[in-house]
């Protein structure tokens, strides 16, 4: 057997492999004799046929069978002893219909593409400068929770005459097309000129009004249209009100404490408002570190700057997708896939270099967090502990244990970026909620 290796680019290779008949016949030979102490063919007892027979019957389905066995085996370790990562798995290169003659040819020639890195090299100093994003809550932000809260746990009346703020439901009508929907308007989430109208009707009042007057995101903000709908709203609008739902807020005592928070966990507003803040910024501190993160590995990606075999890893993903995906959304998707591949070799080797490894223990832990963010607002609290090794048991065992893989990976990751941004610059950032959301939108 030969196997050769030809580097057309820096990271794409052709490798090709020459079989001669004596580098399978005898193994064929063998499973023949075998299959013929086993076969049983019409006008022979079991096991009594030639051999000629059964090599004419079986012998061409044997021969491929084992040749492809010694093509994925060889392959296989042929790829283990290079210097190179492979990227995907290797493409055969199709052949032309028939070109193979099983019956008759001796020696075989076989082809594969394949992408590669030669290496991943991370250098990991003070001359990388990444931020650590914080985001604070203000007053501001407690404020407006409470106002969301005891709107939303308020108790709802059905008032005969409208007023600001108020929901008001009915029919929704174009004068100049046959649009007609029935919809909820939220006068909060109208212009204050515009939801002027809406205030002071009763049932069966009917509103009139032009489309210039409604901002883009009106039509969907305080409508309830479909982005749709909106960009082809045009010309007179009629509103005849149905019904007015109004939201009393709830009051801020005992019942609506409980409520929030479960039984007795605060007693007063100030003990409340300090545990909204409390809550709040427990959320936001999850929430600036996955973005601290998710920023961290777009740097140390950029850094390493590895070239990928992008043309090959294209045609591999539609085809080892075959039939899922079209090469257009492959070609859409790609540069999501890049990242996301680039990053995992990058930590991958950052392990490497570094002897970072996810324990046992830390699995558990994570696992275990994860079970009690999911429990956080059931209340059960000392019944979820007491069940803990049961719930992280069968979550960990689930999915044919693959999700035990999954959370030893998680767990190496956060170790890498944690060590990442020990040995980079890393400068503190405080955010405000809004300055926070800006970055998102970006």
């Amino acid at each position: 057997m030969e196997i050769t290796v030809d580097k057309h680019t820096a990271n794409q290779a052709s490798i090709k492999i020459k079989l001669i008949e004596a580098d399978y016949q005898p193994k064929v030979d063998a499973k023949l004799k075998d299959y013929a102490k086993k076969a049983v063919i019409r006008g022979f007892r079991p096991g009594k046929a030639p051999v000629t027979m059964v090599k004419n019957m079986y012998g061409v389905s044997l021969l491929v069978e084992e040749i492809n066995t010694i093509l994925g085996e060889s392959l296989n370790n042929f790829l283990k002893e290079q210097t190179f990562r492979v990227l995907g798995e290797p493409l055969p290169v199709e052949k032309t219909e028939n070109s193979i003659d099983w019956k008759n040819q001796k020696d075989f020639d076989f082809e594969y593409k394949i992408g590669f890195i030669e290496s991943v090299q991370v250098q990991l100093d003070q001359k990388i400068k990444g931020t650590k994003y914080s985001i604070k809550v203000d007053q501001k932000l407690i404020d407006e929770t409470l106002e969301n809260l005891t709107a939303q746990y308020g108790e709802s009346t059905n008032p005969e005459v409208s007023e600001a703020g108020d929901f008001i439901y009915g029919d929704l009508k174009s004068t100049t097309t046959d649009f007609s929907k029935t919809v909820s308007a939220d006068t909060a989430k109208l212009s204050k000129k515009l939801a002027g109208k809406f205030i002071g009707l009763s049932k069966e009042a009917v509103v009139e009004f032009e489309s210039k007057e409604v901002k883009k995101d009106e039509w969907t903000a305080g409508f309830g249209l479909s982005d749709e709908e909106g960009d082809a709203a045009m010309g007179s609008y009629t509103f005849t009100v149905k019904n007015i739902n109004r939201k009393a807020k709830a009051e801020l005592n005992q019942e609506f404490f409980d409520k929030i928070f479960g039984p007795d966990q605060v007693k007063s507003k100030k003990e409340f408002e300090e545990k909204v803040k409390e809550t709040l910024q427990g959320s936001y501190d999850k929430e600036s570190k996955v973005f601290t993160e998710e920023e961290l590995k777009k740097l140390i990606v950029n850094t390493a700057n590895l070239s990928l075999p992008d043309a090959f890893l294209k045609e591999w993903l539609v085809k080892a997708n075959e039939g899922k995906v079209t090469e257009s959304e492959v070609e859409a998707d790609y540069p999501i896939y890049a990242k996301q591949l680039s990053w995992s070799l990058i930590s991958n080797q950052v392990a490497k270099d570094h002897s970072i490894q996810a324990e046992h223990a830390d699995v558990i832990e994570k696992t275990k967090e994860m079970v009690r963010e999911q429990f956080a607002s059931s209340g059960l609290g000392a019944q979820l502990e007491s069940s803990m090794d049961m719930f992280v048991d069968n979550y960990l065992k689930g999915n044919e244990g693959q999700n035990y893989m999954n959370m030893m990976t998680s767990v190496q990751n956060e170790k890498v970026l944690a060590f990442i941004q020990e040995k980079i610059k890393m400068t503190d950032k405080n955010l405000s909620i809004d300055e926070f959301k800006e970055l998102l939108d970006k």
